[in-house]
Formats: structure tokens, C-alpha cells, sequence
């Protein structure tokens, strides 16, 4: 006689935007029940639409759910979600799991686990990895810090959107991972931007070029993705690394540029980019 089947994790999501709601219709597809929570009435209707319930705070998401994934936008906004007086702090059970999708700096991972442990309440830190589209796609790498049976009970949740898990560490790794990987892309796009309009001031057919370079040692993810790449947050993913940097004490010239130069990265790539696939016109 096969043992019973585990019940599904009760999942709960805060922010439910481009990423947030890609990652809600994976689970509500794969039976997970799930509630949603977001400032923007047009993403909770999208939601709603996608089969999940609604909750009006954090706190009251909390209640309902025992696996609660946070994928706001910056460093002050999962603070807000967990410590607020209506935020998952106030609401969420024993044994629950507080999962951070966001990209944030590693210390805030740190104070979150700090401040759910006297709770018994377990934090997984849990950015992802490769966009918008993959998110549709179901194929994200997630980045994960935590004890190792918060990350096994975790695999199931996030095998219905990743296609990669990668455990790093403890809390707070996750985060690290994600920055590394963040300051290698931008380091990467700039130096495409560089190369590209040098390049194309020889006269030679970028196009070409990329296809040798993507056989060649000059080879990266941003120049085989270059259309899909957006420079939109950028300069917080720099601003992150920046501050591991100086609480390191180590001293990054690379890095501080690369943190300068994403600025105006973002207005070339969205304006007039190396057309480094014949297109001239991408996202910012």
C-alpha cells in the first residue's frame, strides 16, 4: 500500500506583478491553493482572474497561508511586508515558511531570520533567475539560502516555476549568489553597449559578428539574449553590490563604474543599441 500523498503547502504571494503572477498561475496550475496579496487593483483582479484569493494585508495573507513567497521590488518594501504591524510577521503561524523571491541585500535576509527563528517561523532565501520570459516559460533558477529541510519542503513550490535549483548556502547566500550573478550580467551589458558601437563604427556586420562571438571566447548569456535584456533595475542590483562591497571593506573599481555606467546603459539600450541581432530598438 503506497504511504498518502503530502498535502500541498498553503502558498501566499506579496506582490503579484510581471514575475509575482507568472509564478502564481505555475502553482494555481499545479493544484497548489494560493492567495494573493498586492497594492495595484489591476493586479489582483489579473489574480483573481488566474485563480487565486485575495487578501488585503500581508497579515491577513498570513492566516490563510503556511508557505508565504514575497516578490515586491525593493530592500523597504519586503521590510514593510514582514515587520509592519499588518505585515506576515503579525499573522503567520508556527511553522510556516517566509520565502524571499525579491532581489535584496543580504542582510535584510539576515534581520528577517533573526526575527522569525524566536517565532518558529523558517525564512528561505530565494531570488531567481532569468526574467520575465522564463518565468512564463516555468524555467527560473532559483538561488536558495537556508537550513537544508527548509529548502527540501521548499523543492516542491518551486519546481512549478523553476526548471534550476541551486542551494547555496545558509540564509542570506541566496542573496549573494544573485548579486554576484547580477554584477557579472551588467559588467557583461555594458561591455556589450562598448564593444557593439565600436564595432559598428568599422563598418563590419554586427550580426555576423555576434554569431562568431557567441562560438568564441567573447561569448555570454547577455550577448545570446541581448534583445531580452533590460537595464530597468540595473542600478538597485548595483546599489546592492555596492553596499556588500563597503561592508566588506574591499575596494571594487570595476564594480563602482559598472554602478555609474548602468544609468546611462539603461537610456542607450532603450533608445539606440548596438544592433547586435539587426534590431535596433529594445527594451529599457
Amino acid at each position: 500500500m503506497s504511504a498518502p500523498a503530502t498535502p500541498k503547502e498553503k502558498v501566499g504571494i506579496v506582490g503579484v506583478g510581471r514575475m509575482g503572477l507568472a509564478m502564481l498561475k505555475h502553482l494555481v496550475r499545479h493544484g497548489y491553493p494560493v492567495t494573493a496579496c498586492d497594492l495595484s487593483q489591476r493586479q489582483r483582479e489579473q489574480a483573481t482572474a488566474a485563480g487565486a484569493t485575495i487578501a488585503a494585508t500581508p497579515a491577513d495573507l498570513a492566516r490563510t497561508a503556511n508557505f508565504v513567497i514575497i516578490g515586491v521590488g525593493y530592500d523597504e518594501e519586503v521590510e514593510q511586508v514582514v515587520f509592519a504591524a499588518d505585515g506576515l510577521l503579525a499573522g503567520l503561524s508556527a511553522g510556516s515558511i517566509i520565502a524571499v523571491s525579491s532581489t535584496v541585500a543580504p542582510d535584510m535576509m539576515k534581520r528577517i531570520d533573526q526575527a522569525a527563528g524566536p517565532r518558529d517561523i523558517d525564512v528561505l532565501d530565494a531570488p531567481i533567475c532569468r526574467g520575465r520570459f522564463a518565468a512564463d516559460e516555468g524555467t527560473l533558477l532559483a538561488l536558495l539560502g537556508g537550513k537544508p529541510e527548509v529548502v527540501e519542503r521548499s523543492r516542491p513550490v518551486y519546481a512549478t516555476f523553476c526548471s534550476d535549483i541551486a542551494h547555496l548556502g545558509d540564509v542570506g547566500h541566496g542573496q549573494v549568489g544573485k548579486a554576484m550573478n547580477n554584477l557579472l550580467l551588467w559588467v557583461n551589458g555594458v561591455a556589450l553597449i562598448e564593444a557593439g558601437r565600436l564595432a559598428e563604427s568599422t563598418g563590419i556586420d554586427l550580426v555576423k559578428l555576434r554569431d562568431a562571438l557567441l562560438i568564441s571566447s567573447g561569448s555570454s548569456a547577455a550577448l545570446a539574449d541581448w534583445d531580452m535584456v533590460s537595464f530597468t533595475w540595473a542600478l538597485k542590483d548595483m546599489q546592492i553590490v555596492a553596499r556588500m562591497a563597503d561592508h566588506a571593506g574591499l575596494s571594487l573599481p570595476v564594480t563602482g563604474a559598472i554602478k555609474e555606467l548602468v544609468k546611462e546603459a539603461r537610456r542607450i539600450k532603450g533608445t539606440n543599441p548596438p544592433a547586435w541581432t539587426g534590431k535596433r530598438a529594445s527594451p529599457a
